[in-house]
């Protein structure tokens, strides 16, 4: 079962088999885990959401077909999604929280540092880099780059034409190199990756 491609597995998920599903988390789940700890810089965050994912993708098992037999950019899909979700849901939640705060109260700068995402250092230089960026050009650059998706798997994964994945992929390259220098100053070899497996190199 572990040699049948994603398809077939999907498929025999989608009749109930936990078991195929179980293969497709081991195949996939490092990959997703490395884009959502990307995307937060916090690896706590990253496994949380990893479970979410997942747990999305089953109960949506049965609504969805694979485009050309491959989970992954779908899946990338759904981490996106509930990354802007869990962003949303936090940034509601601290405004109402400033709302409750007496007028008088001092802010605490200390509380306000500690909560930052950004105190794993070895993903410190891949968030400066990022930073700056547009969220559609991060995706993209996210997903074609680190993630070593094809154009056509970004554009499934963020819903998007494939015409669309290219020029956010050119002006997020664009702007890197006019802010950092050089493009490969950020070194994925300092950054929590699995391993791809070997795709059709994009053109």
């Amino acid at each position: 079962m572990i040699w049948a491609d994603d398809g077939e597995l999907w498929q025999r998920a989608r009749q109930g088999e936990a078991e195929c599903f179980g293969v497709l988390f081991d195949r996939h789940g490092g990959a997703v885990r490395a884009f959502c700890a990307r995307r937060t810089g916090s690896i706590d965050a990253a496994d949380d959401l990893v479970s979410i994912v997942f747990l999305e993708a089953w109960r949506r098992r049965g609504e969805v077909e694979l485009v050309d037999g491959n989970a992954l950019p779908w899946l990338y899909g759904i981490a996106r999604r509930t990354i802007q979700h869990r962003w949303r849901t936090a940034v509601r939640h601290r405004r109402a929280l400033e709302r409750l705060a007496p007028a008088s109260a001092t802010p605490d700068h200390a509380e306000e540092v500690a909560g930052r995402l950004d105190d794993e250092r070895h993903l410190a230089r891949l968030r400066a880099a990022l930073e700056r960026l547009r969220p559609p050009d991060r995706d993209v650059l996210l997903l074609c780059v680190w993630q070593g998706l094809t154009y056509a798997e970004a554009a499934v994964a963020l819903g998007v034409p494939v015409g669309t994945v290219r020029s956010r992929l050119s002006r997020a390259r664009s702007r890197l190199d006019a802010e950092t220098g050089p493009f490969g100053i950020v070194d994925p070899a300092n950054c929590p990756v699995a391993t791809p497996t070997q795709r059709q190199e994009m053109s």
